[in-house]
């Protein structure tokens, strides 16, 4: 769950998300939207479960889900048999998993895929905060009496020109807008520099990192990446933060991935069950 300006937004569904989400005591009220980043089970089977919990808790809000073409035709025979009476619509969002757009967009976050590399056609998901406004200066309004029907154009960078015509600088009235955020979400994937430019610089980065570079070879066959090759494309893109996840079952330890990764990109920390980071 990826939470900004008061939004929620779901990426990805595993089975038993529903639980997982009540466990925690997550409220979704506000959350209107769901990504999914290709259709094998590990990222689709908790839908149906999901929806029919919503149902359930009579949530009347209309869940979006945003999804490679054929989700729809395998989620809607399940929708009519198990979820014929839900007091809300599902409204399904097809992408091109072949190249980089926009599939959603309000007054305060833009989402765009990243196509990845992997064994079926599979995108990950770029979030961008927009720019806000300036903060403006309350002693400094106050002092040149402004009206504050004039407060928001100063905030979107207007000066202000007093009765008498001087001129007061926009710069004096306010403060520099937040830097907007930035966050990537890359899973699954082989190794591919091919992303990079869609993430370059972004504040947080999740990438896959099912194995250890000693099982390189299963990571070729299987189209995934090691958390070498995670490292390697956080330091090459310049990334604030990196967080490995999708970890292969085989291994129990794991600090493994996170010293492996950590020889390449120290700003490096490794997903767990229940963990939250902060941007």
């Amino acid at each position: 769950m990826f939470e900004i300006r008061d939004k929620q937004f779901l990426i990805d569904c595993g089975e038993g998300t529903q639980i997982r989400m009540r466990q925690i005591g997550l409220k979704t009220n506000r959350m209107g939207h769901v990504f999914i980043s290709h259709l094998h089970g590990d990222h689709v089977f908790g839908l149906i479960g999901i929806i029919s919990s919503f149902g359930m808790l009579n949530r009347t809000a209309d869940l979006h889900i945003h999804s490679l073409p054929e989700l729809e035709n395998l989620l809607k025979p399940q929708l009519n048999f198990f979820c014929e009476d839900l007091p809300f619509k599902v409204i399904f969002h097809p992408f091109n998993p072949k190249q980089s757009e926009v599939i959603y967009e309000d007054r305060s976050v833009q989402i765009k895929t990243i196509p990845l590399k992997h064994r079926v056609p599979c995108c990950g998901f770029l979030f961008e905060e927009k720019q806000g406004d300036r903060h403006i200066i309350r002693e400094m309004i106050d002092f040149h009496e402004i009206p504050v029907s004039f407060i928001h154009k100063i905030k979107q960078g207007a000066d202000y020109m007093k009765p008498d015509g001087e001129v007061i600088s926009n710069e004096i009235l306010t403060k520099p807008a937040n830097v907007p955020i930035r966050f990537a979400y890359c899973s699954d994937t082989a190794y591919s520099e091919k992303i990079i430019p869609l993430i370059e610089g972004v504040d947080l980065l999740f990438h896959e990192a099912t194995f250890l570079e000693e099982d390189i070879a299963r990571a070729k066959t299987t189209m995934h990446s090691t958390a070498h090759q995670a490292a390697q494309i956080a330091a090459k893109a310049q990334v604030k933060k990196l967080i490995l996840g999708h970890y292969s079952a085989r291994y129990s330890n794991k600090k493994l991935f996170l010293n492996e990764a950590k020889e390449i990109f120290e700003n490096t920390f490794c997903a767990e069950d229940l963990a939250e980071f902060e941007l």
